[in-house]
Protein backbone atom coordinates (compact mmCIF):
# COMPACT_ATOMS: atom_id res chain seq x y z
CA UNK A 1 0.00 0.00 0.00
CA UNK A 2 1.19 3.51 -0.79
CA UNK A 3 1.34 6.29 1.77
CA UNK A 4 -1.89 8.25 2.11
CA UNK A 5 -2.22 11.82 0.85
CA UNK A 6 -4.24 14.48 2.67
CA UNK A 7 -5.74 17.52 0.94
CA UNK A 8 -6.26 20.36 3.41
CA UNK A 9 -6.52 24.14 3.86
CA UNK A 10 -9.19 24.82 1.25
CA UNK A 11 -12.93 24.42 0.74
CA UNK A 12 -14.02 20.93 -0.32
CA UNK A 13 -17.33 20.58 -2.17
CA UNK A 14 -18.22 16.89 -2.18
CA UNK A 15 -21.47 17.13 -4.24
CA UNK A 16 -22.78 14.55 -1.75
CA UNK A 17 -26.15 15.89 -0.50
CA UNK A 18 -25.65 14.12 2.85
CA UNK A 19 -22.28 15.84 3.50
CA UNK A 20 -21.88 18.68 0.99
CA UNK A 21 -18.88 20.46 2.58
CA UNK A 22 -15.63 19.30 4.15
CA UNK A 23 -12.28 20.70 5.25
CA UNK A 24 -10.02 17.83 4.23
CA UNK A 25 -9.84 14.63 2.16
CA UNK A 26 -7.48 11.67 2.48
CA UNK A 27 -6.71 9.25 -0.34
CA UNK A 28 -4.70 6.03 -0.63
CA UNK A 29 -4.08 3.68 -3.55
CA UNK A 30 -6.37 5.63 -5.85
CA UNK A 31 -9.35 5.70 -3.47
CA UNK A 32 -10.79 8.22 -1.04
CA UNK A 33 -10.45 6.89 2.50
CA UNK A 34 -11.65 9.82 4.67
CA UNK A 35 -13.63 13.06 4.28
CA UNK A 36 -14.52 15.64 6.92
CA UNK A 37 -12.86 18.11 9.24
CA UNK A 38 -9.09 18.28 9.07
CA UNK A 39 -8.81 16.82 12.56
CA UNK A 40 -11.14 13.93 11.77
CA UNK A 41 -9.32 13.12 8.53
CA UNK A 42 -5.86 13.22 10.12
CA UNK A 43 -7.09 11.01 12.95
CA UNK A 44 -8.40 8.49 10.43
CA UNK A 45 -5.01 8.18 8.73
CA UNK A 46 -2.44 6.02 10.45
CA UNK A 47 1.28 6.26 9.87
CA UNK A 48 3.12 8.62 7.53
CA UNK A 49 1.02 10.80 5.21
CA UNK A 50 1.90 13.28 2.48
CA UNK A 51 0.05 16.58 2.35
CA UNK A 52 -1.34 18.73 -0.46
CA UNK A 53 -1.84 22.25 0.87
CA UNK A 54 -4.69 23.73 -1.15
CA UNK A 55 -3.71 27.24 -0.02
CA UNK A 56 -7.36 28.25 -0.05
CA UNK A 57 -8.11 26.74 -3.45
CA UNK A 58 -11.29 24.73 -4.06
CA UNK A 59 -11.42 20.94 -4.35
CA UNK A 60 -14.29 19.19 -6.20
CA UNK A 61 -14.81 15.79 -7.84
CA UNK A 62 -13.22 15.66 -11.28
CA UNK A 63 -15.67 16.30 -14.10
CA UNK A 64 -16.97 14.04 -16.86
CA UNK A 65 -18.35 15.11 -20.25
CA UNK A 66 -21.40 13.00 -21.10
CA UNK A 67 -21.25 13.61 -24.86
CA UNK A 68 -17.99 14.04 -26.81
CA UNK A 69 -17.08 13.00 -30.32
CA UNK A 70 -13.48 12.53 -29.26
CA UNK A 71 -11.75 11.76 -32.54
CA UNK A 72 -13.71 14.42 -34.42
CA UNK A 73 -12.91 16.95 -31.70
CA UNK A 74 -9.25 15.98 -31.64
CA UNK A 75 -8.86 16.31 -35.41
CA UNK A 76 -10.99 19.47 -35.57
CA UNK A 77 -8.45 21.18 -33.31
CA UNK A 78 -6.04 20.85 -36.27
CA UNK A 79 -8.45 21.93 -39.05
CA UNK A 80 -10.07 25.26 -39.99
CA UNK A 81 -12.30 26.41 -37.13
CA UNK A 82 -15.23 28.65 -37.99
CA UNK A 83 -16.95 28.70 -34.59
CA UNK A 84 -16.17 32.35 -33.91
CA UNK A 85 -16.75 33.69 -37.42
CA UNK A 86 -19.49 36.32 -37.57
CA UNK A 87 -19.71 36.85 -41.36
CA UNK A 88 -19.48 34.74 -44.49
CA UNK A 89 -16.74 37.01 -45.88
CA UNK A 90 -14.61 36.42 -42.79
CA UNK A 91 -15.14 32.67 -43.10
CA UNK A 92 -14.08 32.71 -46.74
CA UNK A 93 -10.95 34.70 -45.92
CA UNK A 94 -9.97 32.16 -43.27
CA UNK A 95 -10.67 29.24 -45.62
CA UNK A 96 -8.73 30.81 -48.48
CA UNK A 97 -5.71 31.42 -46.24
CA UNK A 98 -5.79 27.80 -45.04
CA UNK A 99 -6.02 26.49 -48.61
CA UNK A 100 -2.88 28.36 -49.60
CA UNK A 101 -0.90 26.41 -46.98
CA UNK A 102 -1.99 23.01 -48.30
CA UNK A 103 -0.34 20.93 -51.05
CA UNK A 104 -2.00 20.74 -54.45
CA UNK A 105 -5.05 18.51 -54.51
CA UNK A 106 -5.42 18.30 -50.73
CA UNK A 107 -8.90 18.60 -49.25
CA UNK A 108 -9.66 21.79 -47.34
CA UNK A 109 -11.55 20.77 -44.21
CA UNK A 110 -13.06 22.39 -41.15
CA UNK A 111 -16.19 22.84 -39.10
CA UNK A 112 -18.15 25.20 -36.89
CA UNK A 113 -19.97 27.49 -39.34
CA UNK A 114 -23.40 28.85 -38.47
CA UNK A 115 -25.35 30.27 -41.38
CA UNK A 116 -27.92 31.80 -39.03
CA UNK A 117 -25.28 34.44 -38.22
CA UNK A 118 -24.57 35.12 -41.89
CA UNK A 119 -28.07 35.84 -43.18
CA UNK A 120 -28.08 33.02 -45.73
CA UNK A 121 -26.82 29.53 -46.47
CA UNK A 122 -23.32 29.42 -48.00
CA UNK A 123 -22.81 27.78 -51.40
CA UNK A 124 -20.26 25.79 -53.37
CA UNK A 125 -19.74 28.87 -55.53
CA UNK A 126 -18.68 30.83 -52.44
CA UNK A 127 -15.99 28.24 -51.72
CA UNK A 128 -14.89 27.98 -55.35
CA UNK A 129 -14.19 31.71 -55.40
CA UNK A 130 -11.48 31.43 -52.72
CA UNK A 131 -10.06 27.89 -53.13
CA UNK A 132 -10.43 27.31 -56.87
CA UNK A 133 -10.88 23.73 -58.02
CA UNK A 134 -10.02 22.09 -54.68
CA UNK A 135 -12.32 19.65 -52.93
CA UNK A 136 -13.56 21.10 -49.64
CA UNK A 137 -15.77 19.90 -46.80
CA UNK A 138 -16.97 22.02 -43.88
CA UNK A 139 -19.33 20.60 -41.28
CA UNK A 140 -21.90 22.94 -39.77
CA UNK A 141 -21.48 23.48 -36.01
CA UNK A 142 -24.20 20.90 -35.27
CA UNK A 143 -22.72 18.26 -37.59
CA UNK A 144 -26.04 17.83 -39.41
CA UNK A 145 -25.21 19.89 -42.52
CA UNK A 146 -22.14 20.01 -44.72
CA UNK A 147 -20.91 22.80 -47.00
CA UNK A 148 -18.85 21.49 -49.91
CA UNK A 149 -17.15 22.82 -52.99
CA UNK A 150 -17.99 22.09 -56.63
CA UNK A 151 -14.94 19.83 -56.90
CA UNK A 152 -16.24 17.78 -53.97
CA UNK A 153 -19.68 17.50 -55.61
CA UNK A 154 -18.02 16.23 -58.81
CA UNK A 155 -15.92 13.66 -56.94
CA UNK A 156 -19.06 12.31 -55.31
CA UNK A 157 -21.04 12.36 -58.56
CA UNK A 158 -23.73 14.59 -57.10
CA UNK A 159 -25.76 16.24 -59.85
CA UNK A 160 -29.26 17.53 -60.45
CA UNK A 161 -30.31 13.93 -61.13
CA UNK A 162 -29.03 12.57 -57.80
CA UNK A 163 -32.01 11.66 -55.61
CA UNK A 164 -32.24 12.64 -51.96
CA UNK A 165 -31.24 9.67 -49.77
CA UNK A 166 -33.61 8.34 -47.12
CA UNK A 167 -33.25 10.49 -44.01
CA UNK A 168 -31.40 13.29 -45.80
CA UNK A 169 -31.61 16.01 -48.45
CA UNK A 170 -29.48 17.74 -51.08
CA UNK A 171 -30.19 21.46 -50.99
CA UNK A 172 -30.99 22.69 -54.50
CA UNK A 173 -31.62 25.92 -56.38
CA UNK A 174 -33.41 25.69 -59.72
CA UNK A 175 -32.82 21.95 -59.48
CA UNK A 176 -29.03 22.17 -59.14
CA UNK A 177 -27.12 21.22 -55.94
CA UNK A 178 -26.08 24.35 -54.03
CA UNK A 179 -23.26 22.74 -52.05
CA UNK A 180 -25.27 22.10 -48.87
CA UNK A 181 -25.99 18.51 -47.81
CA UNK A 182 -28.34 17.64 -44.96
CA UNK A 183 -28.28 14.61 -42.63
CA UNK A 184 -27.66 11.29 -44.42
CA UNK A 185 -26.88 13.11 -47.69
CA UNK A 186 -23.56 14.03 -46.07
CA UNK A 187 -22.48 10.39 -46.50
CA UNK A 188 -22.49 10.90 -50.28
CA UNK A 189 -19.40 13.06 -49.82
CA UNK A 190 -17.89 11.74 -46.62
CA UNK A 191 -16.47 8.46 -47.92
CA UNK A 192 -14.53 10.35 -50.62
CA UNK A 193 -12.52 12.28 -48.02
CA UNK A 194 -9.13 10.71 -47.22
CA UNK A 195 -9.10 9.35 -43.68
CA UNK A 196 -6.24 10.33 -41.34
CA UNK A 197 -4.02 7.43 -40.31
CA UNK A 198 -4.19 5.92 -36.85
CA UNK A 199 -0.98 7.53 -35.61
CA UNK A 200 -2.29 10.96 -36.59
CA UNK A 201 -5.54 10.24 -34.78
CA UNK A 202 -3.80 8.97 -31.65
CA UNK A 203 -1.52 12.00 -31.41
CA UNK A 204 -4.52 14.31 -31.78
CA UNK A 205 -6.52 12.38 -29.16
CA UNK A 206 -3.67 12.64 -26.64
CA UNK A 207 -3.66 16.41 -27.13
CA UNK A 208 -7.42 16.51 -26.61
CA UNK A 209 -7.15 14.47 -23.40
CA UNK A 210 -4.60 16.96 -22.07
CA UNK A 211 -7.06 19.74 -22.90
CA UNK A 212 -9.74 17.92 -20.88
CA UNK A 213 -7.39 17.60 -17.89
CA UNK A 214 -6.79 21.36 -17.98
CA UNK A 215 -10.48 21.86 -17.17
CA UNK A 216 -10.49 19.31 -14.33
CA UNK A 217 -12.06 16.59 -16.51
CA UNK A 218 -11.04 12.92 -16.42
CA UNK A 219 -13.98 11.13 -18.06
CA UNK A 220 -15.93 11.15 -21.32
CA UNK A 221 -18.94 9.36 -22.76
CA UNK A 222 -18.21 8.75 -26.41
CA UNK A 223 -21.17 8.28 -28.79
CA UNK A 224 -20.67 7.13 -32.35
CA UNK A 225 -21.34 9.84 -34.90
CA UNK A 226 -23.32 9.47 -38.13
CA UNK A 227 -20.09 8.44 -39.88
CA UNK A 228 -20.21 4.67 -40.50
CA UNK A 229 -17.59 2.81 -38.46
CA UNK A 230 -16.93 5.73 -36.12
CA UNK A 231 -17.82 3.79 -32.97
CA UNK A 232 -15.63 0.83 -33.86
CA UNK A 233 -12.70 3.11 -34.78
CA UNK A 234 -13.02 5.02 -31.51
CA UNK A 235 -13.02 1.79 -29.51
CA UNK A 236 -9.99 0.45 -31.39
CA UNK A 237 -8.01 3.68 -30.92
CA UNK A 238 -8.78 3.81 -27.20
CA UNK A 239 -7.60 0.23 -26.80
CA UNK A 240 -4.35 1.07 -28.59
CA UNK A 241 -3.77 4.05 -26.28
CA UNK A 242 -4.52 1.82 -23.29
CA UNK A 243 -2.04 -0.80 -24.47
CA UNK A 244 0.62 1.90 -24.85
CA UNK A 245 -0.07 3.31 -21.38
CA UNK A 246 -1.33 6.64 -22.76
CA UNK A 247 -5.04 6.47 -21.90
CA UNK A 248 -5.45 8.78 -18.91
CA UNK A 249 -9.22 9.03 -19.29
CA UNK A 250 -12.33 7.10 -18.26
CA UNK A 251 -14.24 6.21 -21.41
CA UNK A 252 -17.81 4.97 -21.89
CA UNK A 253 -18.05 3.96 -25.55
CA UNK A 254 -21.20 3.64 -27.66
CA UNK A 255 -21.10 1.77 -30.95
CA UNK A 256 -23.16 3.02 -33.87
CA UNK A 257 -26.28 1.37 -35.21
CA UNK A 258 -24.08 -0.05 -37.98
CA UNK A 259 -22.35 -2.12 -35.29
CA UNK A 260 -25.51 -3.56 -33.72
CA UNK A 261 -25.54 -6.87 -35.63
CA UNK A 262 -21.89 -7.55 -34.83
CA UNK A 263 -22.35 -6.63 -31.17
CA UNK A 264 -25.35 -8.95 -30.84
CA UNK A 265 -23.58 -11.82 -32.59
CA UNK A 266 -20.62 -11.46 -30.21
CA UNK A 267 -22.92 -11.31 -27.20
CA UNK A 268 -21.65 -7.92 -26.05
CA UNK A 269 -23.58 -6.38 -23.16
CA UNK A 270 -23.60 -2.87 -21.78
CA UNK A 271 -21.12 -2.56 -18.93
CA UNK A 272 -18.49 -4.87 -20.41
CA UNK A 273 -15.01 -3.55 -19.64
CA UNK A 274 -13.39 -1.80 -16.72
CA UNK A 275 -13.20 1.70 -15.32
CA UNK A 276 -11.02 2.87 -18.24
CA UNK A 277 -12.95 1.53 -21.22
CA UNK A 278 -16.55 0.27 -20.92
CA UNK A 279 -19.19 -0.54 -23.49
CA UNK A 280 -22.15 1.78 -23.03
CA UNK A 281 -24.46 0.41 -25.71
CA UNK A 282 -25.74 1.43 -29.13
CA UNK A 283 -26.04 5.00 -30.44
CA UNK A 284 -28.67 5.85 -33.03
CA UNK A 285 -30.25 8.98 -34.52
CA UNK A 286 -33.97 9.74 -34.46
CA UNK A 287 -33.79 13.20 -36.10
CA UNK A 288 -31.52 16.06 -37.12
CA UNK A 289 -30.84 19.44 -35.54
CA UNK A 290 -32.40 22.82 -34.83
CA UNK A 291 -29.89 24.83 -36.86
CA UNK A 292 -30.33 22.69 -39.95
CA UNK A 293 -34.12 22.72 -39.37
CA UNK A 294 -34.11 18.92 -39.46
CA UNK A 295 -35.07 18.27 -35.81
CA UNK A 296 -38.40 16.43 -36.06
CA UNK A 297 -41.29 18.46 -34.63
CA UNK A 298 -44.89 17.69 -33.73
CA UNK A 299 -45.96 20.97 -35.38
CA UNK A 300 -44.17 22.82 -38.21
CA UNK A 301 -41.36 25.27 -37.64
CA UNK A 302 -42.61 28.83 -37.23
CA UNK A 303 -43.70 30.34 -40.53
CA UNK A 304 -43.27 27.16 -42.57
CA UNK A 305 -44.75 23.74 -43.27
CA UNK A 306 -41.46 21.98 -42.44
CA UNK A 307 -41.58 19.49 -39.55
CA UNK A 308 -37.95 18.31 -39.86
CA UNK A 309 -36.57 14.90 -40.81
CA UNK A 310 -36.98 11.48 -39.21
CA UNK A 311 -33.48 10.10 -39.77
CA UNK A 312 -34.84 6.67 -38.84
CA UNK A 313 -38.43 5.86 -39.81
CA UNK A 314 -40.34 4.95 -36.66
CA UNK A 315 -40.72 1.24 -37.47
CA UNK A 316 -36.94 0.97 -37.95
CA UNK A 317 -36.28 2.97 -34.77
CA UNK A 318 -38.63 0.82 -32.71
CA UNK A 319 -37.12 -2.40 -34.07
CA UNK A 320 -33.54 -1.23 -33.45
CA UNK A 321 -34.34 -0.14 -29.90
CA UNK A 322 -36.06 -3.46 -29.16
CA UNK A 323 -33.22 -5.55 -30.59
CA UNK A 324 -30.63 -3.58 -28.64
CA UNK A 325 -32.39 -3.67 -25.29
CA UNK A 326 -33.41 -7.33 -25.56
CA UNK A 327 -29.82 -8.12 -26.56
CA UNK A 328 -28.46 -6.58 -23.36
CA UNK A 329 -27.36 -3.30 -24.93
CA UNK A 330 -28.63 0.04 -23.66
CA UNK A 331 -29.62 2.63 -26.23
CA UNK A 332 -28.38 6.18 -26.59
CA UNK A 333 -30.65 7.97 -29.03
CA UNK A 334 -30.12 11.42 -30.53
CA UNK A 335 -33.44 13.29 -30.36
CA UNK A 336 -33.80 17.07 -30.48
CA UNK A 337 -37.35 17.82 -31.63
CA UNK A 338 -40.46 17.11 -29.57
CA UNK A 339 -41.72 14.56 -32.10
CA UNK A 340 -38.41 12.70 -32.11
CA UNK A 341 -38.27 12.61 -28.31
CA UNK A 342 -41.80 11.23 -28.14
CA UNK A 343 -40.99 8.51 -30.66
CA UNK A 344 -37.86 7.47 -28.77
CA UNK A 345 -39.74 7.28 -25.46
CA UNK A 346 -42.46 5.27 -27.19
CA UNK A 347 -39.84 2.87 -28.59
CA UNK A 348 -38.12 2.40 -25.22
CA UNK A 349 -41.46 1.82 -23.50
CA UNK A 350 -42.50 -0.70 -26.15
CA UNK A 351 -39.23 -2.61 -25.69
CA UNK A 352 -39.57 -2.92 -21.91
CA UNK A 353 -41.82 -6.02 -21.68
CA UNK A 354 -39.69 -9.14 -21.52
CA UNK A 355 -36.35 -7.28 -21.44
CA UNK A 356 -33.73 -8.05 -18.80
CA UNK A 357 -32.39 -5.25 -16.62
CA UNK A 358 -29.40 -3.37 -18.02
CA UNK A 359 -26.20 -2.41 -16.19
CA UNK A 360 -26.19 0.91 -18.08
CA UNK A 361 -29.44 2.95 -18.30
CA UNK A 362 -31.03 3.97 -21.57
CA UNK A 363 -30.65 7.63 -22.46
CA UNK A 364 -31.76 10.30 -24.90
CA UNK A 365 -29.19 12.76 -26.20
CA UNK A 366 -29.97 16.49 -26.34
CA UNK A 367 -33.71 16.46 -25.41
CA UNK A 368 -33.81 20.07 -26.54
CA UNK A 369 -37.56 20.62 -26.80
CA UNK A 370 -40.33 18.40 -25.43
CA UNK A 371 -44.07 18.39 -25.23
CA UNK A 372 -44.89 18.81 -21.51
CA UNK A 373 -46.75 15.47 -21.48
CA UNK A 374 -43.56 13.61 -22.35
CA UNK A 375 -41.21 15.11 -19.76
CA UNK A 376 -42.27 12.94 -16.76
CA UNK A 377 -41.95 9.80 -18.90
CA UNK A 378 -38.15 10.02 -18.59
CA UNK A 379 -38.27 9.30 -14.85
CA UNK A 380 -40.98 6.66 -15.18
CA UNK A 381 -38.96 4.78 -17.81
CA UNK A 382 -35.59 5.36 -16.11
CA UNK A 383 -34.24 7.24 -19.11
CA UNK A 384 -31.29 9.61 -18.62
CA UNK A 385 -31.64 13.11 -20.09
CA UNK A 386 -28.18 13.69 -21.56
CA UNK A 387 -28.03 17.40 -22.30
CA UNK A 388 -25.49 20.07 -23.25
CA UNK A 389 -26.20 23.38 -21.48
CA UNK A 390 -24.04 25.37 -23.90
CA UNK A 391 -26.48 24.48 -26.72
CA UNK A 392 -29.12 26.55 -24.95
CA UNK A 393 -27.20 29.81 -24.97
CA UNK A 394 -25.64 29.18 -28.38
CA UNK A 395 -29.00 28.51 -30.04
CA UNK A 396 -31.55 30.57 -28.08
CA UNK A 397 -32.07 33.29 -30.70
CA UNK A 398 -32.53 30.70 -33.44
CA UNK A 399 -34.86 28.72 -31.17
CA UNK A 400 -37.01 31.80 -30.65
CA UNK A 401 -37.34 32.25 -34.40
CA UNK A 402 -37.94 28.59 -35.33
CA UNK A 403 -39.82 27.25 -32.27
CA UNK A 404 -41.60 30.34 -30.95
CA UNK A 405 -43.65 29.72 -27.80
CA UNK A 406 -42.45 26.11 -27.67
CA UNK A 407 -39.20 27.50 -26.22
CA UNK A 408 -40.93 27.58 -22.83
CA UNK A 409 -40.31 23.81 -22.85
CA UNK A 410 -36.84 23.94 -24.40
CA UNK A 411 -33.60 23.03 -22.58
CA UNK A 412 -35.87 22.46 -19.58
CA UNK A 413 -33.30 21.44 -16.96
CA UNK A 414 -35.29 22.66 -13.93
CA UNK A 415 -38.41 20.89 -15.14
CA UNK A 416 -36.45 17.67 -15.62
CA UNK A 417 -34.99 17.80 -12.11
CA UNK A 418 -38.36 18.65 -10.57
CA UNK A 419 -39.77 15.56 -12.33
CA UNK A 420 -37.08 13.34 -10.79
CA UNK A 421 -35.10 12.88 -14.02
CA UNK A 422 -31.32 12.34 -13.92
CA UNK A 423 -29.41 14.95 -15.92
CA UNK A 424 -26.03 14.05 -17.41
CA UNK A 425 -24.27 17.10 -18.83
CA UNK A 426 -21.74 17.37 -21.64
CA UNK A 427 -20.52 19.59 -24.47
CA UNK A 428 -21.14 17.75 -27.76
CA UNK A 429 -17.59 18.76 -28.74
CA UNK A 430 -16.59 19.58 -31.43
CA UNK A 431 -20.07 21.09 -31.97
CA UNK A 432 -19.32 23.33 -28.99
CA UNK A 433 -16.22 23.91 -26.86
CA UNK A 434 -15.04 21.00 -24.69
CA UNK A 435 -14.67 23.45 -21.77
CA UNK A 436 -17.24 22.31 -19.16
CA UNK A 437 -17.14 25.64 -17.33
CA UNK A 438 -18.92 27.23 -20.28
CA UNK A 439 -21.64 24.64 -19.73
CA UNK A 440 -21.80 25.28 -15.98
CA UNK A 441 -22.18 29.00 -16.70
CA UNK A 442 -24.95 28.35 -19.25
CA UNK A 443 -26.83 26.07 -16.84
CA UNK A 444 -26.65 28.56 -13.97
CA UNK A 445 -27.35 31.80 -15.88
CA UNK A 446 -28.92 30.86 -19.26
CA UNK A 447 -26.88 33.78 -20.55
CA UNK A 448 -24.00 34.20 -22.97
CA UNK A 449 -20.59 35.39 -21.82
CA UNK A 450 -21.68 39.00 -22.45
CA UNK A 451 -24.49 38.54 -19.87
CA UNK A 452 -27.24 38.58 -22.49
CA UNK A 453 -30.15 38.31 -22.33
CA UNK A 454 -30.72 40.29 -19.16
CA UNK A 455 -31.91 37.99 -16.40
CA UNK A 456 -31.41 34.86 -18.53
CA UNK A 457 -33.40 33.16 -21.31
CA UNK A 458 -36.45 31.50 -19.73
CA UNK A 459 -34.69 31.95 -16.41
CA UNK A 460 -37.16 29.72 -14.56
CA UNK A 461 -35.15 26.80 -15.96
CA UNK A 462 -31.83 27.94 -14.39
CA UNK A 463 -29.96 25.59 -12.05
CA UNK A 464 -27.84 26.21 -8.98
CA UNK A 465 -24.07 25.76 -9.17
CA UNK A 466 -24.41 22.55 -7.15
CA UNK A 467 -27.03 21.16 -9.56
CA UNK A 468 -24.99 22.10 -12.61
CA UNK A 469 -21.84 20.46 -11.24
CA UNK A 470 -23.78 17.34 -10.28
CA UNK A 471 -24.80 17.14 -13.94
CA UNK A 472 -21.13 16.95 -14.91
CA UNK A 473 -20.25 14.58 -12.05
CA UNK A 474 -22.90 12.46 -10.32
CA UNK A 475 -25.31 12.48 -13.28
CA UNK A 476 -22.56 11.17 -15.55
CA UNK A 477 -21.78 8.45 -13.01
CA UNK A 478 -25.44 7.38 -12.98
CA UNK A 479 -25.45 7.30 -16.78
CA UNK A 480 -22.31 5.12 -16.75
CA UNK A 481 -23.56 2.72 -14.10
CA UNK A 482 -20.72 3.88 -11.84
CA UNK A 483 -22.47 5.55 -8.89
CA UNK A 484 -20.47 3.50 -6.40
CA UNK A 485 -17.14 4.78 -7.67
CA UNK A 486 -17.48 8.14 -9.41
CA UNK A 487 -19.13 11.54 -9.19
CA UNK A 488 -18.80 12.37 -5.47
CA UNK A 489 -16.12 12.94 -2.86
CA UNK A 490 -16.90 10.22 -0.32
CA UNK A 491 -15.05 7.30 1.29
CA UNK A 492 -14.61 4.42 -1.14
CA UNK A 493 -14.91 6.55 -4.25
CA UNK A 494 -12.13 6.76 -6.82
CA UNK A 495 -9.71 9.62 -6.10
CA UNK A 496 -10.62 11.62 -9.23
CA UNK A 497 -10.29 15.21 -8.04
CA UNK A 498 -9.86 18.73 -9.39
CA UNK A 499 -8.22 21.68 -7.65
CA UNK A 500 -9.76 24.83 -9.13
CA UNK A 501 -8.50 28.32 -9.84
CA UNK A 502 -11.58 29.87 -8.21
CA UNK A 503 -14.50 28.85 -6.01
CA UNK A 504 -17.52 28.33 -8.32
CA UNK A 505 -19.89 28.67 -5.35
CA UNK A 506 -18.57 32.10 -4.35
CA UNK A 507 -17.52 33.94 -7.50
CA UNK A 508 -19.99 36.00 -9.51
CA UNK A 509 -21.77 33.59 -11.90
CA UNK A 510 -20.62 35.69 -14.86
CA UNK A 511 -17.04 34.61 -14.04
CA UNK A 512 -17.74 30.85 -14.16
CA UNK A 513 -16.30 30.51 -17.71
CA UNK A 514 -12.91 31.73 -16.44
CA UNK A 515 -12.42 28.77 -14.07
CA UNK A 516 -9.76 26.21 -14.90
CA UNK A 517 -7.98 23.43 -13.08
CA UNK A 518 -4.82 24.15 -11.12
CA UNK A 519 -4.33 20.41 -10.58
CA UNK A 520 -6.24 17.36 -11.82
CA UNK A 521 -5.94 13.94 -10.17
CA UNK A 522 -6.91 10.61 -11.73
CA UNK A 523 -6.98 7.82 -9.13
CA UNK A 524 -4.73 9.97 -6.98
CA UNK A 525 -2.14 10.58 -9.69
CA UNK A 526 -1.48 14.08 -10.98
CA UNK A 527 -2.38 14.22 -14.69
CA UNK A 528 -2.47 18.02 -14.93
CA UNK A 529 -0.71 20.80 -13.07
CA UNK A 530 -0.79 24.38 -14.22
Amino acid sequence: MSDPVIFYNGPVYTLDPAHPRAQAVAIRDGRIIAVGSEGKVRAAVTGRAEGVNLNGRTLIPALTDAHVHLIAHALARRNVRLDDVATLDEALQRIGAAAERLPDGAWVQGRGWDHSRWGRWPTAADLDAVIGDRPAYFSRKDGHSAWVSSAALRLAGITAETPDPVGGAIQRERGEPTGILLETAIDLIRHHIPEPGQEERLAAVCEAIAEAHSYGMVGMHLPASMTPGDGQMTLADLQTLRERGHLHLRCLVYLGLDGLDAALSLGLHSGLGDRWIRIGGIKMFADGSLGSQTAEMLAPYEGSSNRGIAVLPYDELRNAVRRSIHGGLAVMVHAIGDAANRKVLDAIEAAAPGASSLLIPNRIEHCQVLHPDDLPRFARLGVIASMQPIHCTADMEMADVLWGKRCAHAYAWRSFLDAGVTLAFGSDAPVESLNPWLGVHAAVTRQRSDSTPDGGWYAEQCLTVDEALRGFCHGCAVAAGAVGEQGLIAPGMLADLAVLSADPFKIDPSALPTIHAEMTFLEGNVVWER
